[in-house]
């Protein structure tokens, strides 16, 4: 009888242990620091991709990792602190906020050193190091408003905004004196191009994970795959004229619900949602379509963006037109859904496939922001 009992214990408490979540137990010991990879990494409460959004982090974010369970990396940086996707991260031996020296005040300053380039071309990239990606090349005798450094690298602001990483080895700095304001080297705003400071823009990239959307006639393009990569595009513009842009998602397995969509436009109070799709018909037409909802709160956003779509390459535009789609329907801020070309007409989705095109309408639909502000 005593054996039995004891036997029938050990598996109460077998069965117990596993009942309980992984990420309960999962928190590693020591804390390791990491940098965030992905333009704007969503941080939810627990390691599942339908747990809350409690945060996000920008590119070139350090941040302490205390925790992995499935895939996912329980990490923290200021105040925000949760669960991301571990592919977005990797492994820096950076401290959390040393990746910017004490000069690295975004704010303006009469005091904030100004550099020259002093190379003919100068890449400027996303962060300290060559394996990063490229932000723009800078020619030779560029003013630069210099915001912080790391090693033998550079943290720089140019004269649209811009923020990237360059070597030091080719910036010549002011001398000793002849500090000047760093509005008047580099100019407070570009010229001739629309600023849009301070809007907050939620970029939708339409479907994701087990959700391909459209598939290309000719050669088979998921469109989750080209919206997310033209939403990207477009966050990185937005944030260069200085929007701060919140995504939907920043990962090609992720496919948040239609009404989460809707709740980070609404949570945030946006300025405007732009929802970021490729076209399919059975029938033989092509060229952009802009949908709205709403006659006053969505279609002056829609005019205006879909004027700007129509100049660019390579399509025609097809208007704007009523949609009665939940991300448009639900939302209480100005909304619009963008249909960038037909994957089913072969040009239309040989021009979507291209770097060059998605960039194109990334810039048509920051033009077109722009003049619905009235800037």
């Amino acid at each position: 009888m005593k054996k039995s009992t004891r036997k029938a214990a050990i598996i109460i408490a077998m069965l117990l242990s596993t009942s309980i979540p992984r990420w309960e137990h999962a928190q590693a010991v020591s804390t390791d620091n990491a940098v965030v990879l992905a333009t704007s990494l969503n941080v939810r409460s627990e390691p599942a991709q339908k747990s809350t959004i409690v945060g996000s982090l920008s590119y070139g974010t350090i941040v302490s990792v205390s925790g992995d369970a499935y895939g996912w990396s329980k990490v923290s940086s200021g105040k925000v602190s949760g669960w991301v996707a571990g592919h977005y991260l990797k492994q820096t031996n950076a401290a959390p906020k040393a990746n910017v020296s004490s000069s690295g005040n975004q704010g303006s300053s009469s005091s904030t050193s100004i550099g020259t380039v002093q190379a003919d071309a100068l890449r400027m990239r996303k962060g300290p190091g060559l394996d990063q990606g490229i932000v723009r090349v800078l020619p030779m005798n560029t003013a630069v408003e210099i915001i912080g450094q790391q090693n033998d690298w550079l943290r720089i602001r140019t004269s649209s905004g811009e923020i990237g990483w360059v070597s030091g080895t080719y910036i010549g700095k002011q001398k000793a004196g002849s500090v000047i304001s760093a509005s008047k080297a580099i100019g407070s705003k570009p010229s001739g191009k629309p600023c849009l400071k301070g809007k907050l823009i939620v970029v939708d990239a339409g479907h994701g994970g087990g959700d391909v959307g459209a598939i290309g006639s000719k050669y088979g393009t998921l469109e989750k795959t080209v919206n997310l990569q033209t939403a990207n595009k477009l966050a990185q513009k937005l944030r260069q004229r200085g929007a701060v842009v919140v995504m939907t998602r920043t990962g090609a397995d992720e496919n948040p619900a239609l009404h989460d969509r809707v709740e980070i436009s609404e949570a945030r109070n946006a300025d405007a949602f732009i929802s970021i799709h490729y076209n399919s018909s059975p029938k033989n037409v092509n060229g952009t379509l802009t949908f709205f909802y709403s006659e006053n709160k969505d279609k002056p956003l829609a005019q205006a963006i879909e004027a700007r779509l129509g100049k660019v390459y390579g399509t025609k535009s097809n208007g704007v037109s009523f949609g009665d789609y939940h991300v448009l329907r639900e939302n209480d801020q100005p909304s619009v859904l963008l249909e960038l070309g037909f994957l089913t007409a072969a040009k239309d989705e040989g021009l979507a496939r291209t770097a060059d095109y998605q960039q194109r309408s990334a810039d048509a639909i920051v033009k077109g922001l722009a003049d619905y502000f009235g800037e």
